[in-house]
């Protein structure tokens, strides 16, 4: 039986956990086994700057924090060795970097994540790594609104250089 004190630090840790779950628009679960401290510091720092959360808890303490964040689905994913990076940022980010490290290191895989609050599987997590960052997507849509105001705007002052035109022409003929 674990004493008073720790389990009240669980229970912290877990309430924290569900809270941080709560906010984040994306989850992703990982198998790290197989790699080096090395290559997990670097891994640690590139989830860093990009604003990212990376953990490693026991499994019961990450079933529990699902549970009081209300995301289910996850539990037969929770076996063996398993760390999680959540972000509040943005969708694409842990998602893009875990999936490229798992290229990379045969060991390390993703196992499953969260969207919104919703669970998903490995599929799902690659196929959102592969989109383009928000700041991308926001631009091809404001590309793709501008093309036709663009083209708007290319008529009106072909109508107005044409109609400049034919009045130059009368006034030299008047002139003349």
């Amino acid at each position: 039986m674990p004493s008073e004190k720790i389990l009240q630090q669980k229970q912290e840790q877990v309430a924290q956990l569900s809270e941080a779950f709560k906010k984040a628009n994306v989850g992703v679960l990982v198998n790290y086994s197989g790699i080096t401290v090395e290559k997990d510091t670097k891994l640690r720092k590139q989830l860093r700057e990009a604003g990212c959360q990376y953990k490693v808890v026991k499994n019961t303490l990450l079933a529990r924090a699902f549970a009081e964040a209300g995301i289910d689905g996850l539990e037969e994913q929770l076996n063996g060795t398993t760390a999680i990076a959540y972000s509040e940022n943005g969708y694409t980010d842990a998602p893009k970097i875990l999936s490229d490290y798992a290229k990379d290191n045969e060991n390390f895989q993703v196992k499953a994540g969260f969207i919104d609050g919703s669970a998903v599987d490995a599929k799902s997590i690659d196929e959102l790594a592969k989109l383009p960052p928000k700041e991308v997507l926001i631009a091809q849509v404001l590309g793709g609104l501008n093309g036709p105001i663009q083209g708007f705007a290319n008529v009106a002052s072909g109508v107005i250089r044409g109609l400049v035109i034919a009045l130059n022409a009368i006034a030299e003929k008047q002139s003349a």
